[in-house]
């Protein structure tokens, strides 16, 4: 089963799309902030860091500096309201995602449904 981390600070954002992925057949993680994911993937391998940008005490992009450190294979997709952020950052996480919120469940499952069919096709 793909496992995925999923940290984001809205409570209701957080329940809501770790449903709609669970419901598609990934494992999910849940957790309210950068701090909390970053012990999380310190104990548990992931294979998907899906993180908000903006949260407090370990904002989503020096999470995922500090993740790929930890874990260089993780993929990394990020969900945010400020893409503008993202994108100004993009060098230092060229493979990571940036999906801008506000986004269709639908959206958020194809875009991860995409991400690990190119890798199964791509035989890893």
């Amino acid at each position: 089963m793909i496992r995925i981390l999923l940290a984001e600070d809205d409570d209701s954002m957080r329940t809501y799309l770790a449903r709609a992925l669970e419901k598609q057949g990934y494992g999910v993680v849940a957790v309210d902030r950068g701090t909390t994911a970053l012990k999380q993937l310190e104990h548990e391998s992931f294979d998907l860091l899906l993180t908000d940008i903006v949260m407090p005490e370990l904002d989503g992009i020096e999470l995922a500096q500090r993740a790929a450190a930890l874990d260089p294979a993780l993929r990394v997709m990020f969900i945010t309201g400020f893409a503008a952020v993202a994108l100004e950052n993009g060098a230092m996480l060229q493979q990571a995602k940036v999906l801008s919120k506000p986004f269709h469940l639908r959206d958020l499952v194809s875009e991860v449904d995409r991400m690990f069919e190119m890798n199964s096709v791509a035989g890893g």
